[in-house]
This record gives C-alpha cells, sequence and structure tokens, in this order.
C-alpha cells in the first residue's frame, strides 16, 4: 500500500551448529524470504537483507548452555525493520 517504504530482514539461527554453518543457514533463511516477498508483489528494490548466524541471541542459550527446543526456537527468526 506504501510503496516508498523499504524493509530490511535481518535473520538469526540458534547457537547449535558451527558459526559458518550458521551464517549460511542465516543468509539462506533472507534469501528465501525475500523471495517470498517479491512473488508477493513487493518491489526488490524496496528490501534488503542481512544474515547474523547466532551473533544476535535474545536468549542465554549460547554453545556452552543448556537449554530447552522452545528456547532455541526463539532464537530462530527474522526480523522486520520498515526504513522511510
Amino acid at each position: 500500500d506504501n510503496p516508498t517504504l523499504k524493509i530490511q530482514i535481518g535473520s538469526h539461527t540458534d547457537a547449535r551448529g558451527t558459526d559458518r554453518y550458521n551464517i549460511w543457514l542465516s543468509n539462506r533463511r533472507v534469501k528465501r524470504t525475500l523471495d517470498y516477498l517479491v512473488a508477493k508483489g513487493i518491489d526488490a528494490n524496496r528490501l534488503e537483507g542481512e544474515g547474523f548466524g547466532e551473533n544476535q541471541l535474545t536468549n542465554e542459550c549460547d554453545d556452552h548452555t543448556y537449554c530447552k527446543e522452545e528456547q532455541h526456537r526463539e532464537n530462530r527468526r527474522s526480523e522486520f525493520v520498515v526504513i522511510f
């Protein structure tokens, strides 16, 4: 509805897996999110994205901490920021 807005997508993973794998996985998550939005009619020039891997966890579930599956799930996400 507002063709002047831009959207920035940041994708994240949990801390399981290697750093390299998690960067790859979050970049893949960004690409698939961008592809989905473009397929829904959003102009690709209005979109940008970045994969952060496990570098921005939302909780204490790092490589050295035991966490339940629900806690790991909180870190597997894509965040959308509207840029004017």
